[in-house]
């Protein structure tokens, strides 16, 4: 067995068994009357999961043939096999964390992240509720990656592999796991707050498998808020077909540059944090955080 039939085993063998855990959890889920699923946001995530691999499927020769041209010009090249894979999952998962970051704060890339993040429950299959256009600008993020001497087929494979474990930790059910493991890897719980719509976890915990770089980086919450972990967008829109879904940020974008004054502000809602506005009338996360936690604290004093 050639070592491209083995990834291509170990990647079915892994996407078979994220498939059998989405299933067992929707037994659960029905079978105990935890609501963790609804029948139409699932049809949803099943129809946006779709859409995304097709067109991942129209621009895998795009993507290869991009991070191949750049690996041209690689600095250097890890000869060690072992020490080759560790660093390349460890900096393929410091770009996605970029990557995240970059959709989560600003705007036009929020406009095409908006889409996972809509759905109001928190179950496997909202993990392949996929931004239907990462795959446009995805490689462009890697290119660090080819520089670095890795080959496009294993940025993609690493990336695939890195992908699969963060669909995992889409679910509410408890999983007891070592203190030390959240310290370092992605968990359940963690990702839980990223996908809340309460004001101080928006924009939290951005990393794929390492939890370390929100750690570093100060993007970092835990699940410690006294009220329920609402999941979905603090304005979620009123038709949640999967159309509208796909688009209605792109609508409410392209208004309020509309009504923008001058060009200055037209570009500042492209590429400011979304919530970002030329008159003060909506907030971005940060200043809804900062109000609240102000809030708080006067409250505490007046005790």
């Amino acid at each position: 067995m050639n070592q491209l039939e083995l990834r291509d085993k170990a990647a079915l063998f892994l996407l078979v068994m994220l498939v059998v855990l989405t299933l067992v959890e929707m037994t659960l889920s029905y079978s105990e009357n935890r609501r963790y699923y609804q029948k139409r946001d699932t049809l949803n995530n099943l129809y946006l999961t779709g859409l995304a691999f097709c067109l991942n499927l129209l621009v895998k020769g795009f993507t290869f043939f991009v991070l191949t041209y750049v690996w041209q010009y690689h600095l250097f090249i890890i000869s060690n096999r072992i020490v080759y894979w560790i660093v390349l999952i460890i900096a393929q998962d410091f770009l996605y964390w970029v990557l995240h970051y970059t959709g989560h704060y600003c705007r036009l890339f929020w406009a095409m992240h908006v889409t996972h993040h809509s759905s109001q429950h928190f179950n496997f299959s909202v993990g392949f509720r996929s931004t239907v256009f990462e795959p446009l600008y995805r490689v462009f993020f890697y290119f660090p990656l080819a520089l670095m001497g890795f080959n496009a087929l294993d940025i993609l494979y690493a990336y695939l592999v890195t992908q699969l474990y963060g669909n995992l930790v889409h679910t509410r059910y408890k999983i007891s796991l070592p203190r030390w493991y959240g310290y370092i890897f992605v968990t359940p719980s963690q990702h839980s707050v990223h996908h809340a719509s309460n004001i101080p976890y928006l924009d939290k915990n951005m990393g794929m498998v390492f939890i370390i770089w929100d750690r570093i980086f100060g993007t970092y919450q835990d699940e410690n808020l006294p009220e329920p972990t609402r999941y979905g967008l603090t304005h979620q829109p009123q038709d949640m077909g999967p159309v509208n879904i796909i688009f209605h940020e792109w609508r409410a974008l392209i208004g309020d540059m509309r009504k923008a004054p001058g060009l200055s502000n037209k570009l500042k809602y492209l590429f400011n944090s979304p919530g970002w506005s030329h008159d003060g009338s909506s907030k971005t996360a940060r200043e809804l955080q900062r109000i609240e936690s102000e809030s708080r604290n006067q409250n505490q004093e007046s005790r």
